[in-house]
């Protein structure tokens, strides 16, 4: 008698493996795409491989509802919503999202541009979004009182003002629980530290939640 070999089991072996496989495809075809947006805030700066909150939302998604959401990273560490403007397309033709997390204006504040250019982007950006089929989060920063109460003030506002006209949800500061806490920042004062991280993602996702339909 020939005694049985692992050949003889392949062929059952490599339909498991494909069936595998093509669940793996498939499932991932019906995940929601979210598409993180942003600078170096959401970029990581600063921090080492896989520290950042977008992998970090990934995996609170993963956690609850495995293999239905796939987060995807294209922020850019100095970006402003001019730049953003002219790479959108090419990242809403190459990644398709379903939801896309609009974090830019920082670096324009920063830089003291023009505030209704900065707004002008940012409509546009949510224009080319929703044509697209993306719903977007608007993320809303702050940047300190030196700039001039005036321009600090209207700054501030204007995620809000946008986020009203447009009728879109708004995370009115992505660094709150982290902007005022010196441990949670790093030495720039900036930029937060991988300990903030965590509760960046968890911030996100709470103002997330109603775009993706997730059971609590």
């Amino acid at each position: 008698m020939i005694p049985r070999t692992a050949s003889h089991r392949s062929p059952n072996a490599f339909i498991l493996l494909t069936f595998f496989i093509l669940s793996l495809i498939s499932a991932q075809a019906c995940a929601t795409r979210i598409l993180v947006y942003g600078d170096s805030l959401s970029a990581g700066f600063g921090l080492e491989h896989k520290q950042d909150w977008p992998t970090l939302l990934q995996q609170n998604l993963d956690k609850s509802a495995p293999n239905t959401f796939i987060v995807i990273n294209t922020s850019i560490s100095g970006e402003t919503t001019t730049g953003g403007l002219l790479r959108l397309q090419n990242n809403l033709n190459k990644h398709k999202p379903d939801v896309i997390v609009l974090e830019l204006g920082a670096n324009d504040g920063l830089r003291g541009n023009s505030l209704k250019t900065m707004r002008q982007n940012l409509n546009e950006m949510i224009d080319k979004s929703q044509a697209a089929g993306a719903d977007v989060l608007l993320v809303g920063m702050h940047i300190p009182p030196n700039y001039g109460s005036r321009y600090s003030k209207a700054f501030n506002e204007s995620f809000s003002h946008i986020a009203d006209q447009r009728n879109i949800i708004l995370m009115p500061f992505l660094l709150d629980e982290v902007a005022l806490e010196p441990s949670l920042m790093q030495q720039d004062g900036l930029h937060p530290n991988a300990e903030a991280q965590p509760t960046i993602a968890r911030n996100v996702l709470k103002y997330l939640k109603p775009l993706l339909q997730q059971p609590e």
